[in-house]
């Protein structure tokens, strides 16, 4: 395959994910900015959102001071931010439309429409009056557009740097999310809470568990009330969640294997390496080490796994 097309391709699939992710991102900073707070809490909330999606320079050359309209403004329809949703799904249909030859009709249809209705729900106003919807819509066409791409495409290398790159965006992205978290109530980790803290964290877990579709999992996986550390343990190393760091990585080496060639060995090592290291670690050892500290780690990783990909498969920056 042409490394012009497998970029394009990976680049649709990354760009896709990223515009579900930052949906996802924003609905449990919307949710959780709903409980009782004080102004300065919830704007602690925004301004981690911003720091983690390495966006706050950008944000604050545009806009004074922060508030939960302005984020989400510059978050889902800012022309001027290209990891904002209007952009990561615009740069989606123009890789999926540079490579309409090695997609189904179904996938770019899917993808090209939407791009249109996208534009077309924004025109209504309806993000300033029920942004919720709107992170939902986004989350539902990111499915169906995944959904669409396993089930009529191929699986030749095409289908796999599809795959490459929606993996390994959704590790990046987990543990963006996770990361958020643990910085909103660190102390669930490292001391006790009040009565009514621990009533207050209850629903801040159940919003980040909500927004990796992670709830009823939870309850089916673990059976009990809403713990920290599990949490953590089922976003990190469990197997067989979704959108857990060891499923994408398990899946971002699997897909590897299958276009590796001559020059991709040390990129498919580091993967194997990373992923070794999700299949035997253990939340304890994790969180004795840092919560924080291991999810930095982990995203220098990805993201030096990311530049291996992209110098041994892609188009070179």
């Amino acid at each position: 395959m042409l490394s012009r097309t497998a970029d394009h391709l990976f680049w649709m699939a990354r760009y896709m994910e990223r515009a579900e992710n930052t949906a996802r991102l924003l609905d449990v900073n919307y949710q959780t900015s709903l409980l009782p707070q004080s102004a300065a809490v919830a704007e602690q909330g925004w301004r981690s959102l911003l720091s983690l999606s390495e966006l706050s320079a950008d944000y604050h050359s545009r806009y004074q001071g922060i508030t939960a309209r302005q984020v989400i403004e510059f978050m889902v329809r800012d022309e001027r931010n290209p990891s904002s949703i209007l952009c990561c799904l615009r740069a989606a249909r123009e890789n999926a439309r540079a490579v309409r030859g090695a997609v189904t009709t179904e996938v770019w249809e899917t993808t090209n429409q939407t791009w249109l209705e996208f534009n077309r729900l924004l025109a209504t106003g309806v993000l300033a009056k029920d942004p919720a919807s709107v992170f939902e819509w986004v989350k539902f066409r990111s499915h169906l557009s995944r959904g669409v791409t396993v089930g009529t495409m191929l699986q030749d290398e095409a289908f796999y740097f599809i795959r490459i790159g929606s993996f390994l965006e959704r590790a990046d992205n987990t543990a963006r999310l996770l990361d958020v978290k643990f910085h909103a109530v660190e102390s669930d980790f490292y001391g006790a809470a009040s009565e009514k803290d621990a009533e207050l964290d209850f629903y801040h877990w159940s919003a980040i568990l909500r927004s990796v579709s992670g709830f009823e999992i939870y309850r089916k996986v673990y059976r009990n009330v809403i713990q920290p550390e599990k949490v953590a343990e089922l976003l990190i190393l469990r197997h067989d969640m979704p959108r857990s760091l060891a499923h994408c990585i398990s899946k971002v080496e699997g897909n590897l294997k299958l276009v590796a060639n001559e020059q991709s060995g040390d990129t498919l090592r580091r993967a194997g390496r990373l992923r070794a290291d999700l299949d035997y670690g253990r939340i304890d050892e994790i969180l004795h080490t840092g919560l924080h500290a291991y999810l930095t780690q982990f995203l220098d990783r990805v993201g030096d796994l990311g530049a291996g990909i992209s110098r041994d498969f892609l188009v070179p920056a």
